[in-house]
């Protein structure tokens, strides 16, 4: 009686032990098969392709304070599509650091300590680093006037005229590697 009960509760546990091993493998096989469609599909959408980073020369530029002593120190990377890119602003170079430093001597300390006046440079420098590779960066001024025509359209119901598709700048961004304002 006693190998009887043995041999029914081993049965068992080897039914209920498969059951659960098809029942796992199935479920981590259509996982993987539903997430792999996912992944391939997110992979045709946007290709990861890691950003080239264009560092420039640290720039010393005095300030446009009163007295003329306020001085800012500005180190600047720039985040470029691939290295093709990179080589491209690198042969303007010498033009473009010139256009920086009279960006930045243009502006005082108070603007520049706090962080719209960083945003508004780094859009700045951004459209200054764009123009020689003749893409254009809208100013702030042309933005605003972009979203008044737009909400002006919205409130008149009219769909706003299609626009021309800009090709997109490869410049990315401008990132503040060192910034110091003595």
């Amino acid at each position: 009686m006693l190998i009887i009960i043995i041999g029914v509760v081993l049965a068992v546990l080897v039914i209920g032990g498969g059951a659960a091993a098809w029942f796992i493998s199935s479920r981590s096989h259509g996982d993987a098969e539903d997430g792999g469609e996912t992944v391939a599909h997110k992979e045709k959408e946007t290709p990861k392709v890691a950003p080239t980073f264009l560092p420039m020369e640290n720039m010393v530029v005095n300030l446009a304070d009163p007295g003329g002593d306020r001085f800012a120190q500005i180190g600047i990377t720039l985040e470029v599509d691939d290295a093709k890119t990179a080589e491209q602003v690198k042969q303007y170079l010498p033009s473009i650091r010139s256009g920086i430093l009279m960006l930045v001597s243009q502006r005082t300390s108070s603007e520049l300590l706090q962080r719209e006046g960083k945003e508004k440079l780094a859009n700045d420098v951004l459209r200054e680093v764009s123009r020689p590779l003749g893409y254009s960066v809208p100013t702030e001024r042309e933005r605003e006037r972009e979203r008044a025509r737009d909400k002006e359209a919205d409130d008149e119901d009219e769909r706003p005229a299609r626009r021309r598709a800009e090709p997109r700048n490869p410049v990315r961004r401008v990132l503040f590697s060192n910034f110091i304002i003595q």
